[in-house]
């Protein structure tokens, strides 16, 4: 907090030291019976972060104590003149959402982006911040959502709702948000690419990001996809082609030849959405769809209805119109929350930290950095046999039931504590969590069986498909593990068995990396 707060008067300072009583946010009115009386109103416009670290009123109230100081020394007002400060500071009330559909109020400025609303929850809940947190916009009168980028103004995409539909902010995890430039190779496939000629076709799938982000290059993506007609139901198989002047489909096979290429949109004024129920709303022949809705016109007679036969595709196509449209803005989000942690600061508390030995009669500091390193790990192993011993006293026990037939009861299932762990989902409201949270690979969670009573089951997704595996009780000698693979590893608990498989494979397709977590605003 203190930190915080030396960051707060530093911006205050800056703000004030930028000239504020220009005239435009700083005027003085003058009152004809006490001339010496000199009221100032100031309309606040204070960096948008300083909002979701502090209270409105806190900051307002040392803005008007700064002022007030700022201006009788910067215009060398003696103490006979009185100086009154109006500050006005303009904000405006939203409602966020989560997974579950719970909402929250907050009142916020309204120059504020998505980081910054993402921000302000990730403190609010305490949560980790990996990054990966989104703001999405949804529009449930026409069944689409899409990622509202982090450098985006959220007052401007909330000025572009009707004011009779349903239309609403959703707070959650996205993994796959900037994995692109990580793993181009998941996003792009080499047969829906094309370069220009100037490469001779020889550049790998880094390479291929850059030319998306240098406007002076021109990737291209081609491919088969379902549109539909406009003013009709029904939907018509095309070959498109997406350029950085817009999306064509060919009018005849899969010719390029500019005569035969038609447009159907661009991206300057518009965005691309993915479809929620693509079968169902609109009905398209699978459930890969996605649209280009234009910002100017937002009916649903002018979205630019497309799907895409499988998952991968859909994905490809939708990463690179965001490409297209934002370019090196993608890749600066990207890489900005990466920069603030290179140089992280230490207290003065954490610097004076010294490694202590307590084993004896009297304690002592350890100054040898090998002893010290040895006498932690020796305390972490002992912790944890010490901690797994308690949880198979307290939470294993045989009970004489003729229900369970001599099988072990969980007294304290801990698992249930665990973020990646929720307990009454279905396969269906799985499958619907992790796609919200990004199709990655190793994207996770684990739930109670609903088709195998007292079992639990892995979802997992790999290549942006997801795969559920059995997880079933092992009964040896009165005490109950855990297994994936019919008892061949086995474990204590499940906390165990996914610390294990987030370090190793297994009989799993990937790691267990990102696990699926809900939360409450």
């Amino acid at each position: 907090m203190t930190l915080w707060l030396c960051q707060l008067v530093t911006s205050l300072q800056s703000c004030l030291q930028n000239k504020i009583y220009d005239g435009k946010t700083l005027t003085c009115t003058q009152t004809f019976e006490n001339p010496m009386c000199l009221t100032f109103s100031h309309h606040c416009f204070l960096p948008s972060w300083l909002f979701v670290k502090f209270d409105v009123s806190f900051i307002v109230h040392l803005w008007h104590v700064f002022l007030n100081v700022h201006i009788k020394q910067a215009l060398n007002f003696s103490d006979t003149y009185v100086v009154h400060v109006n500050v006005f500071v303009s904000l405006q009330v939203i409602k966020v959402y989560n997974e579950d559909n719970t909402s929250r109020a907050v009142e916020v400025p309204t120059d504020i982006t998505a980081r910054d609303i993402c921000q302000l929850f990730v403190l609010k809940n305490h949560c980790i911040d990996d990054h990966s947190w989104t703001l999405f916009e949804h529009l449930t009168h026409l069944s689409i959502e899409r990622i509202i980028e982090d450098h985006e103004s959220v007052m401007e995409v909330l000025s572009g709702w009707a004011m009779d539909t349903d239309s609403r902010l959703y707070f959650r995890k996205n993994y796959a948000k900037y994995e692109f430039f990580n793993k181009p190779l998941d996003f792009f496939p080499d047969h829906m690419v094309s370069i220009s000629s100037e490469t001779n076709g020889m550049m790998n799938h880094s390479q291929l990001i850059q030319t998306f982000l240098n406007s002076s290059t021109c990737p291209e993506i081609h491919g088969h996809l379902h549109a539909k007609e406009q003013g009709r139901k029904s939907w018509k198989k095309f070959y498109f082609v997406l350029r950085r002047s817009g999306l064509y489909f060919s009018n005849k096979g899969t010719s390029k030849e500019p005569r035969h290429l038609q447009f159907i949109a661009e991206f300057s004024d518009g965005d691309v959405y993915t479809l929620l129920s693509a079968r169902k709303m609109h009905g398209a022949p699978t459930d890969y769809g996605f649209c280009v809705k234009s910002t100017k016109r937002g009916s649903p007679r002018d979205l630019k209805l497309l799907c895409a036969d499988d998952e991968q595709t859909r994905t490809c196509w939708v990463t690179a119109m965001r490409l297209f449209k934002y370019g090196m803005q993608l890749y600066q989000n990207f890489i900005q929350p990466h920069q603030k942690q290179k140089t992280p600061m230490r207290s003065i508390s954490e610097n004076s930290l010294v490694a202590m030995d307590f084993s004896g009669h009297k304690s002592r500091v350890i100054e040898n950095p090998s002893e010290a390193l040895s006498v932690a790990v020796e305390e972490g192993l002992s912790w944890r046999v010490a901690s797994h011993s308690l949880f198979l006293y307290v939470s294993f026990r045989l009970v004489p039931n003729e229900h369970h037939h001599g099988c072990p009861v969980c007294f304290a299932a801990l698992h249930m504590a665990q973020p990646w762990f929720h307990s009454k989902l279905s396969r269906d409201e799985a499958h619907r969590l992790i796609t919200q949270q990004g199709l990655i690979d190793g994207v996770f969670l684990l739930r109670d069986s609903q088709s195998n009573p007292n079992t639990f089951v892995l979802s997992l997704c790999h290549t942006q498909r997801i795969k559920h595996f059995q997880i079933l009780p092992v009964d040896e000698e009165g005490e109950l593990f855990y297994s994936l693979d019919d008892g061949h590893t086995r474990f204590a608990d499940l906390i165990q068995l996914v610390e294990f498989y987030q370090l190793n494979r297994g009989v799993l397709p990937c790691k267990l990396k990102h696990h699926c977590a809900r939360i409450t605003l």
